[in-house]
């Protein structure tokens, strides 16, 4: 990338539009960003940066925070980049969200942020790649140069102070720099996950050690041997009780199914007698029955002569209708013949009126041709009364403007005398700036000692609510336990019941095969459902890791207790003294510092309003000049003005008549023609249209009498002939008259009201006379059964059974807890050696990664120390031509003492002893040449990691203060051997021997109305 040309409005200290062309500067100029603190040259990277990516170089301020104060509110905040990519070039326009006047009324508005980009032809045609959108833009710039704001700022910009910092750093610090600048953040994030995953593997298998432990307490066995020597004895004693079992539940289901068969045969006895009663109903019901039937066929028949009856009635309203019609009609036509009468005679007077109407015509025409002329009689005369009150107005605004104008320089001259001793009041007042905001960080540190004390307090109380917890949600464990056992044995003897049931004699046992059941099980209680044990069953294991969960948490608040606690002890020692001192003293001190702050702010704010004060004053100067001098050569130009609109007054008056002079008469008379046009119009209009709507609605009526005398004899005719076929029909189906015919008519819902009833009596007769008979004929050779003998023996054989299932029950129970305890030891184990065998690959690159083995070297550090590498060999070659051959950098590959970082530290090796020592034993010029050359070597390989990406530009905002002339000559060498590859290299320094050295320059001039950019060429 090569910089064309940069423009900035209204952008950091920059108050108007500055332009940078960089073609000005020559081919792969090497050129110095010049100036004093705080005139902006750092904002010149700040400004490219923005124009690519919306950030800027230090990404400390947001596009948003870099309007200038000092900038007109009409000037909008922008920043224009022009550059070329091989042999393409580029223009991007890029405007930060801000407030901005509005362009219609008063106020402001928000300006949203955009951005556009444009491709630039070698014949100079632009072509639009993006028209507003902001993120669009910037990830066109990063398709097209291969790099995001992160990378241009590593290969493009070397910030100011960095790499000293790098040099100087030891491992740890610098593992955090080089991390930064080479984004190796995901090798620490592998780190991290898998020690995580490591410790929560680790913690798992101690659950599954605690949760076979606790399954064995469950079970009351103290180990394994203990399990099986209980099942050996309990087996032989639990298949006795299931054979005594066997044989009672037998018993008890024979006494079962006899007094069964005894309930049935008593229910027929009782719904034979339901029978013989229902049949005597239905017969009391028969004689009603037939009198609703005999209604029905009346009905019915009624039903069939109904249209005839409906179509009588409709003829007869119509005919009605038709008459009413008829002389309605013959009265609107009288009504019409009189109007058409009246009309004709008035229509009489049109004769009169005709002639009238043209003359009124001819006198509005005559009228109306003379406004255009009096209108530009009175443009000129009303024109010519402002030019001569403008002339007077001319005159006296440039008296009282030369007044204002020396009143100006003398309150100018009164500011600029003040102007001294408000700079060094100023300047005294920044020490006191400077020891308050070393307070504000003191106060800071006290008060997250006071917090952290507090939640170590906290934590302990939670401590103790989590050790409060543990034991109740034991206790809950223990009652879910015994509620599923409970259950579960419930289940057991319901299912050996129902088993028990289905069993017959000389047939096998499904359980045990033999053919005699001397005691089936049995069971009377409410049996719980599958869906019930599961819940219980549930219920037990969601107690239990609840109560594991309960145990983890506690753990984790201790590990959170220990880790406050170091906090705590590193704040602390940090605070040093100051711990022992109370908030309020720090406060206080606070407090002091800053009523002096305020003073110096004060103070600032005097000084810069003082500077903006003979800055406006300067401006209103060199208006108030410039106004007079227009103000003057504005008074010759009216003053021929008004002999001009005086000639042309004269002209016009002489075209026009004296009445007509006034344009109130003029108009008068013409709305008066007007009025009297637009009545005898209006006249005329309203007698031909009375007399045509007169005859038109005479027609019209004579029309509708006709139509209105042949439908009365249509409608009489059909009446005649609907009342003949109704009375025929009437006398055929036996009524006497059209009377008799509506009694006879019933609803179509009470029709079918009553065949239901009717349908619904016939069918529980016919379904009671065949129940009937089909008891009679099964009941007649059976007796009433003995239900009372048959419940006592029942009762006799359930106890029996209740006996032998409690005895089987209790060994049951116990077999199957053991059963279960087997299983669940057995997936415990299963999932116990899963976990370490995953541990042991987890746990070993955790251990590798983190730098727990014998090397004690991070994954990242790893890395890092293979990319510092690189760095070294690039930045030596370099070095060692601005030491003359003296110095080459090394990496320390020799670990540190004890638990320190060790693998990223530097040394350097020194040709004139033949020995290896620190780099903090170098000079201060030393270390400006090393570090310029890491900072060097450091763009080079970014580079090289971007994808083999050339860039043409370097940007370097270091200090060179601190070189003698031989070493600035060495370092001004390399930076010439840069340019000679065929780089653009700016140097910001405001150093006055790099004027010397290097002679194309940006200048930037600090004013009092905001920065200036000068080139200064050779």
């Amino acid at each position: 990338m090569k910089p064309l040309q940069l423009s900035m409005s209204a952008f950091g200290p920059f108050a108007s539009t500055q332009t940078i062309d960089f073609t000005e500067l020559g081919d792969n100029p090497l050129f110095l960003i010049n100036g004093p603190t705080g005139a902006g040259k750092t904002t010149l990277l700040d400004g490219i940066s923005f124009a690519l990516y919306g950030k800027t170089t230090g990404n400390e301020r947001e596009g948003s925070q870099m309007r200038c104060d000092m900038a007109d509110d009409n000037l909008l905040t922008e920043v224009t980049f022009s550059f070329k990519l091989g042999n393409t070039a580029y223009r991007i326009r890029r405007v930060p969200e801000q407030d901005r006047l509005k362009k219609n009324g008063e106020g402001s508005t928000v300006q949203k942020s955009e951005a556009q980009l444009f491709k630039i032809a070698p014949d100079g045609t632009e072509t639009l790649l993006v028209a507003s959108k902001v993120s669009e833009a910037t990830a066109e710039i990063e398709a097209l140069t291969g790099l995001d704001v992160e990378q241009f700022r590593q290969v493009m910009v070397l910030p100011q102070g960095k790499f000293r910092e790098l040099l100087m750093a030891d491992s740890k610090a610098r593992e955090q720099i080089f991390s930064q600048l080479f984004q190796t953040h995901i090798y620490k994030r592998i780190e991290d996950i898998l020690k995580a995953k490591a410790a929560d593997i680790r913690a798992l298998v101690k659950e599954q050690r605690a949760r076979r432990d606790g399954i064995l307490q469950t079970a009351e066995l103290a180990s394994d041997d203990e399990l099986a020597a209980e099942f050996s004895r309990i087996e032989p004693e639990l298949a006795a009780a299931i054979v005594a079992k066997e044989r009672s539940t037998a018993a008890h289901l024979q006494a079962l199914k006899q007094h069964d068969s005894a309930q049935q045969r008593f229910a027929e006895f009782t719904r034979l007698s339901e029978l013989e009663s229902q049949a005597t109903l239905l017969h009391e019901q028969q004689a009603d029955i037939a009198a609703q039937t005999a209604r029905l066929n009346v009905a019915k028949q009624a039903q069939r002569l109904k249209p005839l009856l409906d179509n009588a009635l409709s003829r007869e309203q119509e005919a009605t209708i038709a008459n009413d019609q008829r002389s309605r009609a013959q009265m609107v036509l009288d009504a019409a013949k009189l109007a058409l009468a009246k009309a004709e005679t008035e229509a009489q007077e049109l004769n009169g009126l005709e002639p009238r109407l043209r003359t009124q015509e001819q006198l509005a025409n005559s009228l109306t041709s003379l406004a255009p002329q009096l209108a530009e009689f009175a443009d000129v005369e009303q024109a010519l009364a402002k030019a001569n009150i403008l002339l007077q107005q001319t005159k006296v605004q440039g008296q009282e403007t030369k007044t204002a104008l020396a009143s100006l320089v003398e309150q100018r001259s009164t500011y600029e005398n003040q102007l001294p001793a408000l700079q060094q009041q100023s300047e005294r007042q920044l020490a006191t700036a400077q020891a308050l905001q070393q307070q504000r960080h003191l106060l800071e540190l006290f008060k997250q000692w006071q917090q952290i004390c507090v939640k170590v307090a906290q934590t302990e109380e939670a401590l103790v609510l989590a050790g409060l917890q543990g034991k109740t949600l034991n206790a809950q464990h223990q009652a879910a336990l015994s509620d599923y056992k409970s259950l579960q044995l419930s289940w057991f003897q319901g299912q050996a019941a129902i088993l028990a049931r289905e069993l017959k004699l000389e047939e096998p046992c499904p359980v045990c095969g033999s053919i005699e059941h001397p005691h089936p099980a049995t069971s009377h209680d409410n049996l719980p459902t599958d869906a019930q044990l599961q819940a219980a069953q549930n219920a037990e294991v969601n107690a239990l890791e609840q109560l594991s969960k309960a145990r983890a948490e506690y753990r984790g608040l201790q590990k959170q207790l220990e880790a406050q606690q170091l906090q705590a002890n590193e704040l602390a020692s940090s605070l040093g003294d100051a711990v022992e001192l109370p908030l309020e003293s720090h406060i206080q001190q606070l407090e002091e510092l800053t009523r002096h702050a305020k003073q110096a702010e004060v103070a600032t704010q005097a000084l810069q309003q003082l500077q903006q004060q003979i800055k406006a004053l300067q401006q209103q100067e060199l208006g108030l000049t410039q106004q007079l001098e227009l103000e003057r050569e504005r008074y010759h130009q009216q003053e021929g003005e008004v002999a001009r609109l005086s000639g042309q007054l004269a002209e016009k008056a002489l075209r026009i008549p004296d009445e007509y002079r006034s344009l109130t008469a003029l108009n008068q008379a013409i709305n008066d023609n007007q009025q009297q046009l637009e009545k005898t119009r209006g006249l005329i209009h309203a007698l031909r249209t009375a007399q045509q709507q007169a005859s038109e609605h005479c027609v019209a009526a004579q029309t509708a009498l006709e139509a209105a005398i042949q439908r009365c004899h249509s409608a009489d005719e059909l009446q005649a002939l609907a009342l003949g076929d109704l009375n025929s029909q009437l006398h055929l189906a036996g009524f006497t008259d059209r009377d008799a015919l509506g009694a006879a008519l019933l609803a179509d819902e009470q029709m079918q009201a009553l065949g239901e009833r009717i349908e619904t009596y016939q069918r529980q007769c016919a379904l009671n006379q065949s129940q009937l008979a089909q008891l009679k004929t099964q009941l007649s050779d059976v007796s009433v059964p003995d239900l009372d003998a048959l419940e006592a023996m029942l009762a006799e054989k359930r106890q029996q059974l209740n006996i032998a299932e409690v005895a089987w029950s209790q060994l049951n129970t116990r077999f199957s807890l053991l059963k279960q305890t087997q299983t669940q030891l057995s997936i415990v184990d299963q999932k116990a050696k899963a976990l370490e065998d995953e541990y042991a690959i987890i746990g070993t690159l955790a251990d590798v990664a983190n730098g727990n083995t014998g090397n004690k070297i991070s994954l990242q550090r790893f890395v890092l120390s293979v990319l510092l590498d690189d760095v070294l060999l690039a930045a030596t070659q370099r070095l060692h031509l601005m030491s003359k051959g003296r110095y080459r950098l090394l990496r320390k590959e020799d670990r540190a003492k004890g638990n320190k970082a060790s693998g990223l530290e530097l040394e350097v090796e020194d040709a004139y002893t033949a020995k290896v020592r620190p780099v903090a034993t170098l000079s201060g010029g030393e270390s400006f040449m090393a570090a310029l050359s890491m900072a060097l070597g450091l763009s080079d390989v970014v580079q090289a990691y971007a994808g083999g990406i050339k860039l043409d530009t370097l940007f370097i905002d270091e200090g060179f203060g601190s070189l003698d002339q031989d070493s600035l000559e060495l370092a001004i060498r390399t930076l010439m051997d840069l340019q000679s590859a065929g780089r653009m290299i700016g140097v910001i320094s405001h150093v006055s021997e790099m004027k010397e050295q290097i002679n194309t320059r940006i200048d930037l001039l600090k004013t009092s109305h905001g920065s200036e950019i000068k080139v200064i060429l050779p």
